[in-house]
């Protein structure tokens, strides 16, 4: 046999036990096989360099140590699913979803495992990156890393796509985590908290043979492409499955919302004996065409949902409750607690949400009270344990003035947060927009924390945004902490927030509720600021993905002449105020036009269509109303969405019609 011939052969053999004992859960030889034909094919390797394959498992080892992570924007945005935690909420979803579609509903139901999530793109068989959900829109790439998990193939088998993403959760099973912590002990060193922190952190390690030591795992459960066996998503993960990926075996297919609640039950019952964390259940709709036609909001699809299980629950002493201003100048109340272990972490402060919700439990220091983590994440106090209060306790009285500038508080109707209205001068305000506009995901200001914010608000050096761009350096030398070096690096970031593009500047501005998703739509549909400050709240609410209230706030925002020179005085400075988002419009034929798409299409697929309506001006909504243009018809569309669109006298458009028209 010749050397490559052999060193082929053990790739495949190596390929094919390693899948059988990560993934099957099976072993086919001992472990003392397994390492002679590993050690066999890494002398053939070295001996060997022309016949490199960065797929061979001798590549599991990891590439070494690397200097950080490049960001890579997503193919296909990578969105986090809205929760529900009740048998309403869910019925509720289900209601939504009829609403979006007069088509049968099947869902898929799968654990949610507690880990981190991961998309894997495949080019001819071979794995050629993975991404970290990042922002949704773009995330790490930790390729090398991933390449150590040995339960993901380095190569697939059978008849798998061209070019597809594949998208799961890598997380580190129970008795993994026992096992590391047991060395740690020995070793005497801290042990990780819990598994889902612990396979995060192991992700984001420089060192890929460092990672290649943690027992990290990972289930499969979304592929995403153009060229799919099917459009049924359980079909898909089946598929996936005889490629070489670990699905779970735990999913299941229900027709309608009471099996789907019947697997939640089973679950949340059974879910302690799993050898991994989850801490839900998602469900999603199991047709793709369907998940198209149905679409998505800025933040999550509309096609699928989270049941999240009744959180952990502890009970410890409410010392003392004080207050925060956020930017926006927002009022939170805090309880200070006695320290208390809760889901793996040491939790010392809960939110009180808002005056109502404090009167509503009559929360009182000194009480004893149950604190669980909202969505295992953020730790709020639940409840009170009145039996065990003291008899000389005093109701909470909420607090009237700004608890930074003394301001007094006011509550518009219908919010449910105490705001401080003083935005110019509340020192706590001030450097919360200071903090958010210098953040990575704004402005990205090298040389500048909250440190240095606050000192220089302090020294009167900066008390509005733009300051930033009119500092001196004879200013800054003299202050506490400013040597040289710092002065110099804080100039050269200030200078390359300049390039920053429009998008993360909108963000930046802190505008009330325009989020990163937002602040590009935004600049993408308005192109420049001044268009965005002289509309209207009608023409905002008709960009796809901005309601009433973000609506609303934006045009507040540009109603305030505070804000405009803040804009004037930042735009001579240099900023970027105009959008470089590339332009995809290909022409005005379908401008101001609302069209719904519906039905199944011969000569392209229905994510085409919708992608030729937006290049040439129109906008894809997913509902038959009076505001229709038209609808774009394929073949077996819903008779009672066909029957919507007769009554409201909203034209048919079949795939001939359309494409003539964008011609």
């Amino acid at each position: 046999m010749k050397i490559n011939e052999r060193i082929d052969f053990l790739r495949k053999e190596l390929a094919e036990h390693n899948h059988s004992y990560y993934v099957l859960d099976t072993s086919i030889i001992s472990d003392f096989e397994f390492d002679k034909l590993l050690q066999e094919l890494v002398k053939l390797e070295d001996e060997n360099p022309e016949f490199f394959d960065s797929t061979s498992p001798t590549q599991r080892v990891g590439g070494g140590v690397i200097d950080g992570f490049k960001t890579v924007a997503h193919k296909y945005r990578m969105l986090s699913l809205g929760n529900t935690y009740s048998e309403e909420d869910l019925h509720d979803f289900d209601t939504r979803s009829h609403k979006l579609t007069d088509q049968e509903i099947e869902y898929v139901c799968e654990l949610k495992y507690d880990g981190v999530s991961i998309s894997l793109t495949y080019e001819n068989g071979d794995l050629t990156q993975a991404l970290t959900r990042g922002d949704g829109t773009q995330g790490d790439d930790v390729t090398e890393n991933i390449r150590t998990i040995k339960s993901i193939p380095l190569k697939l088998k059978g008849d798998y796509p061209a070019n597809f993403e594949i998208r799961g959760e890598i997380f580190i099973p129970i008795k993994g985590l026992e096992k590391m912590n047991k060395l740690r002990n020995e070793e005497g060193l801290e042990p990780y908290k819990n598994p889902r922190n612990t396979a995060s952190g192991s992700l984001k390690l420089l060192d890929a043979n460092e990672v290649s030591k943690r027992p990290l795992d990972c289930y499969l459960y979304y592929v995403i492409g153009e060229d799919l066996p099917s459009t049924n998503h359980y079909e898909n993960l089946q598929k996936a499955r005889d490629w070489g990926f670990k699905i779970p075996n735990e999913i299941e297919k229900h027709s309608n919302i009471e099996n789907v609640l019947k697997f939640i039950n089973k679950w949340d019952e059974d879910r302690h004996g799993l050898p991994y964390e989850i801490d839900g259940i998602v469900i999603k709709v199991n047709d793709i065409n369907l998940r198209e036609e149905m679409g998505f909001t800025a933040k999550s699809p509309r096609w699928a949902i989270s049941y999240k299980f009744k959180a952990e629950q502890v009970t410890t002493i409410l010392n003392k409750i004080t207050y925060q201003v956020g930017r926006t100048g927002a009022i939170t109340p805090v309880a200070n607690l006695e320290p208390v272990k809760l889901a793996g972490t040491t939790v010392k402060r809960a939110s009180l949400h808002n005056a109502d919700q404090i009167a509503k439990l009559d929360i009182r220091e000194g009480d004893k009270v149950y604190v669980e983590k909202g969505g295992e994440i953020i730790p709020k106090v639940v409840g009170v344990e009145l039996k065990d209060r003291d008899l000389f306790s005093q109701s909470t009285e909420y607090i009237t003035n700004c608890p930074s500038c003394n301001t007094e508080l006011v509550r518009k109707e219908g919010d449910a947060k105490h705001y401080c209205p003083n935005a110019e001068s509340c020192p706590t305000q001030i450097k919360g927009k200071f903090e958010h506009f210098i953040s990575r995901k704004a402005m990205d200001i090298d040389g500048l924390g909250g440190e240095t914010i606050e000192l220089l608000i302090n020294e009167g050096l900066i008390k509005e945004i733009s300051d930033l761009y009119h500092l001196k350096k004879e200013d800054l030398l003299p202050l506490d902490r400013m040597a040289e070096k710092s002065v110099e690096n804080l100039f050269i970031g200030v200078g390359k927030s300049k390039l920053i593009p429009f998008e993360r500047v909108l963000f930046g501005l802190g505008v009330r509720f325009v989020g990163e998703t937002v602040a590009k739509v935004l600049a993408k549909h308005f192109k420049t600021i001044d268009n965005i400050i002289d509309t209207d709240i009608e023409t905002l609410i008709s960009v796809d993905e901005i309601g009433d209230k973000i609506a609303g706030s934006v045009v507040n925002y540009f109603s305030i002449e505070e804000n405009l020179k803040l804009i004037n005085n930042l735009k001579e400075s240099g900023l970027q105020f105009v959008s470089t988002i590339e332009d995809t419009t290909k022409s005005s034929n379908l401008n101001g036009m609302k069209i719904v798409v519906s039905g199944v299409f011969n000569q392209n697929s229905r994510a085409e269509y919708k992608k030729m309506i937006e290049d040439h001006g129109g906008k894809n909504v997913s509902s038959i109303s009076k505001n229709t243009t038209f609808v774009l018809a394929g073949e077996n569309m819903g008779p009672s969405k066909k029957q919507k669109a007769e009554d409201l006298k909203i034209p048919l458009v079949n795939e001939d019609e359309f494409l003539a028209k964008i011609d």
